[in-house]
């Protein structure tokens, strides 16, 4: 029983430790170069009786490197995040918040919409949407 508990244990910490690697390899940093999106935000969207609410998590993100626009029926979040200067000239030990261009497409209601001013709030950048009557 001991050396199944052993074996299993060893197989579990194998497992973790592929799965860490992959995700280091999906979120390597892209080249300079590169202007295809490399990641895409989580995006909450809720809708009620006169706007649509979307809050897409976007934390380390400054405000001023997000575009919001509405395209062909989608709003469509994009942008960069930046590696921290600090970063440049440490040591890392993980880095799991993915870095580089980022963008996200979200199919919205069918409907005429106006962005209003998006907003960052506790690290999510929050976007409402006033419907258009």
């Amino acid at each position: 029983m001991k050396d199944a508990r052993a074996w299993m244990w060893s197989d579990a910490v194998d497992v973790l430790t592929r799965a860490d690697r992959l995700h280091r390899q999906l979120f390597q940093l892209a080249s300079s170069q590169s202007r295809r999106p490399n990641w895409e935000p989580p995006v909450d969207l809720v809708e009620t009786e006169r706007e649509v609410l979307a809050l897409a998590a976007l934390p380390g993100v400054d405000p001023k490197d997000i575009r919001v626009t509405i395209e062909n029926g989608a709003l469509v979040i994009a942008g960069e995040r930046l590696l921290p200067p600090e970063f440049r000239t440490a040591e890392i030990h993980r880095l799991e918040l993915p870095q580089g261009r980022f963008e996200r497409t979200v199919p919205l209601p069918p409907g005429r919409y106006e962005v209003r001013q998006p907003s960052m709030q506790n690290g999510c950048l929050a976007i409402v949407l006033r419907k258009i009557i």
